[in-house]
């Protein structure tokens, strides 16, 4: 069975009081509400600054925290950045990689996010690769070209064991905050198509296994109907993960 897993990207949002409390609040709900099992994974991805802040309430508890992002060096003159490395040794499990804020803002290649993954990798953490398409790509008809040149560059190299570390998010970048988001049929079409590619690439036991989460304006509104499509497991949740009550409504949509 593969994992369901819905990880909250807090963007640059909060303070150290407000991380600390949100992450306190979604470990009591996950343990009073929700069945977090082997099966379902909860993740919390706060600003690189309070990561230990919330690592220190998610202790001990079934939720898992991850760095929003990462630089491929193990260490030396990168001002600003944090290595996979660093974000490990204070207990990340996870790490998000070529999100498409960082793709457009940053300018982030394919070349880079792959970098990122790999040294993840090497790291011992899981890498959160994401994948979109612009409102113009899709309404060209170019989706899924967009979606295989990503695939095929952000993950490029990776042999099967290194694969069998990553999770892969789809996003498209016109659902981002937009409250648009995809319909359940746009999205299931994608992660099916990323699914066949992982078996093109791989095998079938690693497409099986794989965790292709969906992202873009999920609420706990339509977190179900999203989540009851064969090929999508689970989310990559955006400003709804800034409160408890709607986060932890899109978990037990998940469950």
């Amino acid at each position: 069975m593969r994992k369901t897993i819905v990880a909250g990207n807090w963007k640059m949002n909060l303070d150290r009081n407000q991380a600390a409390d949100l992450a306190k609040s979604v470990v009591q709900g996950c343990s009073q509400r929700l069945d977090v099992s082997e099966n379902l994974g909860v993740i919390l991805c706060p600003p690189a600054i309070y990561l230990e802040s919330v690592i220190d309430q998610t202790m001990g508890s079934k939720v898992a925290v991850g760095s929003q992002n990462i630089y491929f060096a193990e260490s030396g003159a990168f001002t600003g950045e944090q290595s996979a490395g660093m974000v490990a040794d204070i207990g990340c499990g996870y790490t998000i990689v070529g999100h498409s804020e960082r793709r457009a803002i940053f300018g982030e290649s394919d070349e880079l996010v792959q970098k990122k993954a790999i040294a993840a990798i090497a790291a011992g953490i899981s890498p959160i690769v994401c994948l979109g398409e612009s409102l113009e790509q899709r309404e060209s008809g170019n989706t899924m070209d967009v979606i295989q040149q990503q695939f095929t560059g952000s993950l490029a190299g990776l042999d099967d064991q290194q694969f069998g570390q990553v999770v892969i998010a789809y996003e498209p970048v016109w659902a981002i905050g937009t409250g648009k988001v995809a319909t359940p049929e746009q999205a299931q079409e994608v992660h099916a198509d990323l699914r066949k590619m992982v078996e093109s690439r791989y095998n079938p036991t690693l497409a099986d296994q794989v965790s292709i989460l969906y992202g873009g304006s999920v609420k706990p509104g339509n977190a179900a109907e999203l989540m009851a499509q064969p090929d999508i497991d689970g989310a990559l949740v955006g400003g709804a993960s800034l409160k408890d009550d709607s986060f932890l409504g899109i978990i037990e949509a998940s469950a």
